[in-house]
């Protein structure tokens, strides 16, 4: 390869949280009044254009609904510049508790819990599947009707076949819940009804794996009689609706999952239950952090004792240094909510108490970082209005691209990861000496034309070295 542009070395050690994270920086970006919006309950997404895109759950045309508005679709820069994109009326839809997704043409696509034209679910609707330009022209693709599912809870994913898949926590087979899939243009089609000892309720939405089949949680439902009805479980499903219950619940290990997965650069999904884990204060246990491989192999990783490090997790996103970052709904300081870090094996550190922040309070939905690095969130409450807020929580530990962020035992192997760059080429190198001259290219350690994100490349056999070193060379 040419002579390398820039290198990042660093020392063999081993990745973890052992650390007391200090230096955060938290930005109330935006509160909600009533007319823009009010309770948003979703994770936001950056869209293209650097813009943050989501929903609230009410708020908007406070004529509507007893005052309280069907909610709203809306932009906010990282600047805190906001843009109310859509006002729900109910027949268009109503109370969209699911965050958006970035088609690949460029439109965004969600659902509503309620609203549309089915009536088998009461004079509110049974919710709808929704595309919204950015500009916001919003197009109704689909409306439940109670057969065909009911009340999504959950955002949509896009398959790489190019049709979005979500889930509805009711309708078709005894009110359990179905998978669906649907067109950019509206063509839906089921794919699974729930039947209760397969779960019922999915509320957590889809994440497609690597192995291109999507995976999911659902609150109740599975084989366990530890919870009245079922603990809950995860399980997988295929494209073309070929299911497989993974695992089930049994409260020790979790209990009432209502966040969708994430799938870490090792390959494994991680997730949270808002329940168990230990009874030993709260009945119903303060809840869990998970991994579980595509095959069901199942690890916990964390258990929540309540108190100030928070409890009633929410979703999980893989940071830029490999760890994975959380909310939490509640806390005990006022109730307010956290934001934590945990590394894959399970060590624990809670980044920031919203409690500290006074006008932010109890977060529904999960964070994603931004291009910039930062974190971007919302909150259920709290804001100068008490109708919840967006914010941005920067943390100082983040490596920038092309700085390694760790180095981890596999083990006899070594796996480096680095926060990549689109476009660039890495070659992962190693020395048994820091001498300039002395560095070898890492045989099967390169990876040409990098899509941008956080990768790891392996070292296989590399811990039998006595001492070592690493590096990346990197073209572009």
């Amino acid at each position: 390869m040419t002579a390398a542009k820039r290198f990042a070395i660093v020392l063999l050690f081993l990745t973890g949280l052992s650390w007391r994270i200090c230096g955060q920086t938290l930005t109330t970006l935006y509160s909600f009044s009533g007319t823009d919006g009010n309770e948003p309950e979703a994770a936001l997404i950056q869209g293209t254009d650097g813009n943050f895109y989501g929903t609230t759950y009410e708020g908007g045309n406070l004529a509507l609904n007893l005052g309280n508005g069907y909610g709203v679709v809306f932009r906010i820069s990282a600047a805190g510049n906001f843009t109310n994109l859509y006002s729900f009326s109910g027949g268009d839809g109503g109370s969209p508790q699911g965050g958006l997704v970035q088609g690949g043409d460029g439109n965004f696509y969600g659902t509503t819990q309620a609203g549309g034209t089915g009536t088998s679910c009461g004079s509110g609707g049974c919710g709808t599947v929704f595309r919204i330009t950015a500009g916001g022209s919003l197009t109704t693709l689909h409306s439940f009707t109670g057969n065909d599912g009911a009340a999504p809870e959950a955002g949509l994913v896009q398959g790489n076949d190019g049709n979005f898949y979500g889930t509805t926590v009711l309708g078709g087979t005894n009110d359990n819940g179905t998978v669906f899939r649907i067109s950019p243009g509206g063509s839906f089609t089921n794919l699974y009804l729930f039947t209760g000892v397969d779960g019922r309720w999915p509320s957590g939405g889809l994440t497609q794996g690597g192995d291109s089949n999507f995976y999911g949680t659902t609150v109740l439902g599975g084989t366990s009689t530890n919870c009245s009805s079922g603990c809950g479980t995860v399980f997988r499903i295929s494209p073309s609706g070929n299911f497989t219950s993974l695992y089930s619940f049994s409260f020790t290990d979790g209990a009432a999952p209502q966040a969708p997965l994430a799938q870490g650069s090792d390959g494994n999904l991680y997730g949270t239950t808002q329940q168990g884990g230990s009874r030993s204060n709260y009945d119903e246990g303060y809840g869990t952090v998970f991994g579980i491989s595509s095959s069901g192999a199942f690890a916990s990783v964390h258990v929540f004792s309540g108190g100030t490090n928070g409890f009633v997790p929410n979703g999980l996103i893989q940071g830029s240094d490999g760890n994975l970052y959380g909310t939490t709904r509640t806390s005990g300081l006022q109730g307010a909510g956290t934001v934590f870090a945990i590394s894959p094996a399970g060590a624990f550190a809670n980044v920031f108490n919203l409690y500290y922040a006074r006008v932010f309070a109890k977060p529904y939905g999960g964070l994603i970082q931004g291009s910039d690095g930062s974190f971007y969130g919302t909150t259920y409450d709290g804001g100068a209005s008490f109708m919840g807020s967006v914010f941005k929580l920067s943390v100082p530990l983040n490596p920038p691209a092309n700085q390694v962020s760790g180095v981890q035992l596999s083990g006899t192997d070594m796996v480096v990861a680095i926060p990549s760059v689109a476009g660039e080429t890495y070659q992962l190198q190693f020395s048994d000496s820091i001498s300039p001259a002395n560095w070898s290219n890492v045989a099967g350690g390169c990876v040409s034309n990098s899509v941008g994100a956080l990768m790891t490349l392996t070292n296989f056999g590399g811990a039998s070295a006595p001492q070592g070193f690493y590096r990346f060379a990197i073209t572009p």
